[in-house]
This record gives structure tokens, sequence and C-alpha cells, in this order.
């Protein structure tokens, strides 16, 4: 039996709303938690997942690439395309619910591996915009924080009915 919670948390969690801890070397159980969150991604039908998103407020996130599954530990955003893309979204923590989400096609990310080794990612398209979706985040930020007042009303009642 794992130590760390398999189920989603959902949308009106105060996990999800607030920034998440830099996790500090060494990186003790990190690899444990990275594999963990794999499994729970999958077994969701996911494309990326977010520490926070288990109940965990640590900056450390799991992104499905085109070859495999990459977990990484403080990731931040160091530069963004100007070019941009709306695509609607959805998230694991507000099932049902899809948004469209004006994001960068490309981004460069500075983060660390489980093993605690610097590296520099540049990723365009699906990848770039999984990484987006997963630094919101451990930043605080949900799909519904990129919505207008009007449009966030408008979802009132479906979110009400996800809300823990």
């Amino acid at each position: 039996m794992s130590k760390f919670p398999s189920r989603i948390v959902r949308y009106g969690s105060p996990v999800l709303k607030k920034k998440a801890a830099e996790v500090q070397k060494p990186f003790a159980d990190i690899r444990k938690l990275i594999a963990h969150m794999k499994r729970v991604m999958v077994e969701s039908h996911g494309v990326g997942l977010a520490a926070p998103q288990i109940g965990i407020p640590s900056q450390v996130i799991i992104v499905q690439s085109p070859k495999k599954i990459l977990g990484f530990v403080n990731p931040k955003i160091v530069r963004k395309s100007i070019e941009k893309s709306a695509e609607e979204e959805g998230c694991l923590s507000i099932p049902g619910i899809f948004i469209p989400v004006k994001r960068s096609l490309a981004v460069e990310i500075e983060c660390e591996t489980s093993r605690g080794e610097r590296v520099q990612i540049k990723a365009k398209g699906l990848v770039a915009r999984i990484f987006q979706h997963e630094i919101d985040h451990i930043n605080g930020i949900l799909i519904t924080d990129h919505l207008g007042l009007r449009n966030r009303w408008k979802l009132r009642k479906a979110l009400k009915q996800i809300r823990q």
C-alpha cells in the first residue's frame, strides 16, 4: 500500500488554490512520489498531473510526452513563445468541464529531475500546453481562473456539483 494519496483532489479543495512548496534537496522519496503520480494519472486517463492534485503541496509535476511519462521537480517557465493558441483544456480535478485556455505554443522550462539534476527543456505543441497547465497547478492556478467573470458565472452550478 502506498503512503501517497491515490485520489484526485477536486475543485474546491484549498490545496488547489495555494502555491506549492519548492522541494528541497535531498529529494527523499521524490522518485517514489513520481512513480505513484504516474500510476494515478494513467488510471485517471490524464496527460499530466501536479502533486497538489493528489493533496501534496509540493512542486512536482508529471507530463506525458510522445515517448513516455516524465517527472519534474521545481519546474519554472523561463521563456514563452509570443505565438499563442486558445484550445479547450480539461482537468482531472474539474471532471467534465472543458475550457478554452490561451497558451503559448512553445515554452522553455528550467527544473530538476528526480535525481536532483538541473535541466532545461524546450517543449512545443501539446507538451508545451501540458507543462503550462501543470505549472499553473503548482502556482495555485486552475483552468477556471482563465475565464472571465461572465463565463465563470455560467459554470457556477456545474462547479458547485464538483466541489468537495
